[in-house]
C-alpha cells in the first residue's frame, strides 16, 4: 500500500520535485524509528529571520490529501509582505493597509520538506525605511518605501478581487467536481483554503467587494504541484477567491474552520463545510448577550456558491448564540463515512470570577448540511484563563505581557472516516484541548473520545508529559482508526510575574495505538527545541503573540503536526522593560524601536512541523 501511494504521488508532481522528495522521505523514514533528538522541520522556509514583523508567523493549519497521502498543504498568519518597523516611525510596526497575511506552504513528501512559493500581488516587503511606506492606489509596481505590486509569500489573486487576505488559515482537501458537477477522486483533488479577508482600501465605499469589516473567503486550487512552483504559473493555478460568508454592514466574521467530505462512501461526498462565529455591530469583543451566531456555510459545487445556516444552542434565539456570556466560538467541523457532518464549539460561560467554566457542544447534520440539531453537550471544560493582562485585556498563560490563550480550551476534533473510500472507517471521534481544571501552573492537555457518533464520551484523560503546561492542542486519527496522534504547544516554565525571567515554549508530538476504540498509552515521538516566547510580539509590541491554533493530520502510515515555535526568536531587554513599565508603572521607559534597540531576530516566531511514521505498524 505504501509503495502504491508513493508511485501515484511521484507521478503527480513535477520531475524536479521527485528526486528531492524521495530522498528526503527515505532519510526521514530512517530517522523515524528512534527519536533521540528534535527532528522537526521549518515550514515557513521562505520567510526571513528579520526584520520584525516580516519574520512573524503564527496560527498554523495543515491538511492532507486523502487520495495522495504524501501531499500536504499548510497555512499560517504570515507577515512576510508587511513593511519593516523603521519604514516611517521606527517605534511602530503596523499592518500595512492592503497587504495580505495568509501564508501558504506545500510538502510532497509527507512533511519531510516544505516549499513556500512566491507569487505576485500587493506587497510592502520593500518598505525597509527610513521613509514612510507610501501606498499605491490603484496598485502600481512596488519600489523602495512604496507598497504596490511585487513579490508576495501569501495567497494570490486577492488584490485583483478587491480583497486583502487576513490570516486565520484553515485548509482541507476534497475531491474535484467533474464537468457534470459530480464528485470523484478520479477527477483529481481540490485544495480549499479558508481565511478571513478585508476589503482592499478603495477610493469609495461603493467599490468594496463585500459589506462589513471581515468576511470568510475561500481560495481553491486543483493543481497543487503547479501552485507550489510560484510565479505566474503558480498564481494561475489558483482560482479567484470567493466570499463565502453572508455579510452585513455590521458583521465581523471570525475563527473559521473548513472541511471537505472526503470519504466516497458518503452520500454527500464532496460537500464542503465552513463553521465560524459572526460577530455583529463591527466588534469581536462584545459584552454578554451580544449577537454573535455560530454559523455553518455549505457548498455543494466545489466552493463556487455557499448556503448559510445559523446554529442554535438549546434555549437561545437564532440571533444570539449564548443565553449569557461570550457565546460559542473556536469551532471545528468534520464528517464521518456515512455523511454525518459535525460542528463542535466552545460555549463560554459568564464571568468573572475566573477561571471560566465552559462547555464543548456538538451540532450534527445528517442531510448534507440542510438542517442541524441543537447543541448537544459533550463535556465541561475549564479555560486556562487565570490572569487577564490589564494592557491587552486578554487571558495570558505564561506570564504578564504573555501570549494570549483565549481559545486554548476550544475543541479540536478528528474523525476516523476511512477516507478516501470510507470502507475501513470506525467513525470514532476524538476531542483534545488545553484545560485549567487543576489551576495555574498545572494546565493539562486533555483528550476524550466517542465511538457512538457523539452520543457518549469517555472521561477526559490528561496526556501531556509531566512538566508541560498545555497551551493549544490538536488530535489526528488515522482514517482506519488504529492510530491517534496529538500535537500540542506547552510552556515548561511557571507563570511569570515579571518580564525578566526566562520563559520556555515547546511543541510536542505524541502517538497512541487504538484498540477496540480505546486509546492506549501515549508515547512522545518528538519534543521541539525550546524557545523563549518573550521573543514573539504583537505588531503593537505591547505583548507576546503566538496565535490561537496548532494542527495535526494522520494517514494510515504516518502522522504530522505543526505548531508555533520561538526557538529562533531573540528576547529583547528593551521590549521587556517597556512591557513591564506598561503594567507596573515606576520610572518611565521609552517605547523601543525594534530594529535599533533589539537583536535582529526579535519577533522571529516560526511554524515548525514534524512527520513521523506509525511507530507500531
Amino acid at each position: 500500500m505504501k509503495s502504491n501511494h508513493w508511485f501515484n504521488l511521484q507521478n503527480s508532481v513535477p520531475s524536479y520535485l521527485r528526486i528531492a522528495s524521495a530522498s528526503a522521505l527515505f532519510v526521514a523514514a530512517a530517522a523515524m524509528a528512534i527519536i533521540a533528538v528534535d527532528s522537526s522541520t521549518l515550514v515557513n522556509v521562505g520567510s526571513p529571520s528579520s526584520p520584525f514583523s516580516q519574520n512573524k508567523q503564527n496560527e498554523p493549519a495543515i491538511a492532507v490529501d486523502a487520495n495522495h497521502p504524501f501531499i500536504l498543504a499548510a497555512g499560517a498568519n504570515d507577515n512576510i509582505d508587511l513593511e519593516a518597523c523603521n519604514a516611517g516611525d521606527p517605534r511602530t510596526c503596523p499592518f500595512t493597509a492592503g497587504v495580505g497575511t495568509s501564508g501558504v506552504y506545500f510538502s510532497f513528501d509527507g512533511g519531510a520538506t516544505w516549499i513556500e512559493p512566491t507569487y505576485q500581488g500587493y506587497t510592502a516587503r520593500t518598505c525597509l525605511g527610513p521613509n514612510p511606506c507610501a501606498a499605491s492606489t490603484p496598485p502600481a509596481a512596488a519600489g523602495p518605501s512604496n507598497a504596490g505590486i511585487g513579490d508576495i509569500g501569501t495567497l494570490p489573486k486577492y488584490v485583483e478581487a478587491g480583497l486583502v487576505s487576513g490570516g486565520d488559515p484553515a485548509l482541507a482537501f476534497g475531491p474535484k467536481p467533474g464537468a457534470d458537477g459530480t464528485f470523484s477522486w478520479a477527477n483529481g483533488s481540490r485544495l480549499y483554503y479558508a481565511n478571513l479577508a478585508a476589503n482592499f482600501p478603495q477610493p469609495a465605499k461603493s467599490d468594496e467587494s463585500f459589506r462589513g469589516m471581515e468576511a470568510v473567503v475561500v481560495s481553491r486550487t486543483d493543481d497543487v504541484a503547479t501552485a507550489a512552483l510560484g510565479g505566474t504559473a503558480g498564481k494561475n493555478a489558483w482560482m479567484a477567491p470567493v466570499v463565502a460568508s453572508k455579510q452585513s454592514s455590521t458583521s465581523f466574521s471570525d475563527k473559521e474552520q473548513i472541511w471537505a467530505d472526503n470519504a466516497s462512501s458518503s452520500p454527500f461526498f464532496g460537500n464542503v463545510y465552513v463553521c465560524y462565529a459572526q460577530f455583529r455591530s463591527n466588534s469581536v469583543h462584545q459584552k454578554a448577550n451580544a449577537p454573535a451566531p455560530l454559523t455553518v456555510l455549505v457548498s455543494h459545487d466545489g466552493g463556487n456558491t455557499w448556503s448559510s445556516n445559523q446554529l442554535v444552542p438549546a434555549g437561545t434565539s437564532p440571533n444570539n448564540n449564548s443565553a449569557s456570556g461570550f457565546g460559542i466560538s473556536g469551532c471545528t467541523v468534520r464528517t464521518d463515512s456515512k455523511g454525518g457532518a459535525y460542528v463542535f464549539g466552545e460555549k463560554f460561560a459568564a464571568g468573572p470570577p475566573l477561571p471560566t467554566h465552559s462547555e464543548h457542544v456538538m451540532f450534527k447534520s445528517t442531510d448534507g448540511g440542510k438542517s442541524w440539531t441543537q447543541a448537544n453537550s459533550v463535556q465541561q471544560v475549564v479555560d486556562p484563563c487565570f490572569f487577564i493582562d490589564p494592557v491587552i485585556g486578554r487571558c495570558v498563560e505564561d506570564g504578564i505581557a504573555g501570549a494570549r490563550n483565549d481559545l486554548a480550551a476550544s475543541p479540536s476534533v478528528d474523525i476516523a472516516n476511512g477516507a478516501p473510500t470510507g470502507t475501513d472507517a470506525t467513525n470514532e471521534i476524538v476531542d483534545a484541548w488545553a484545560d485549567g481544571s487543576d489551576g495555574v501552573n498545572s494546565e493539562h492537555v486533555l483528550l476524550s473520545h466517542s465511538t457512538d457518533g457523539g452520543t457518549s464520551w469517555s472521561t477526559p484523560s490528561a496526556i501531556e508529559t509531566a512538566g508541560d503546561r498545555g497551551y493549544y492542542a490538536a488530535p489526528a486519527l488515522s482514517p482506519n482508526g488504529t492510530d491517534l496522534y496529538v500535537v500540542y504547544n506547552a510552556f515548561t516554565t511557571p507563570f511569570r510575574n515579571d518580564t525578566t525571567s526566562l520563559r520556555s515554549l515547546v511543541g510536542v508530538f505524541k502517538h497512541a495505538d487504538i484498540t477496540g476504540g480505546v486509546p492506549g498509552a501515549f508515547s512522545e515521538l518528538n519534543r521541539s527545541t525550546p524557545g523563549d516566547p518573550r521573543g514573539s510580539s504583537q505588531n503593537g509590541l505591547t505583548a507576546e503573540f503566538l496565535g490561537d491554533y496548532v494542527y495535526a493530520v494522520a494517514t494510515r502510515t504516518y502522522g504530522a503536526g505543526v505548531w508555533n515555535d520561538t526557538r529562533n526568536a531573540a528576547d529583547c531587554a528593551a521590549i521587556d522593560a517597556w512591557r513591564s513599565f506598561l503594567r507596573t508603572g515606576g520610572a518611565p521607559v521609552p517605547r523601543p524601536a525594534p530594529q535599533t534597540d533589539c537583536p535582529a531576530t526579535f519577533g522571529n516566531s516560526d511554524i515548525f512541523g514534524i512527520s513521523i511514521a506509525d511507530p507500531t505498524p
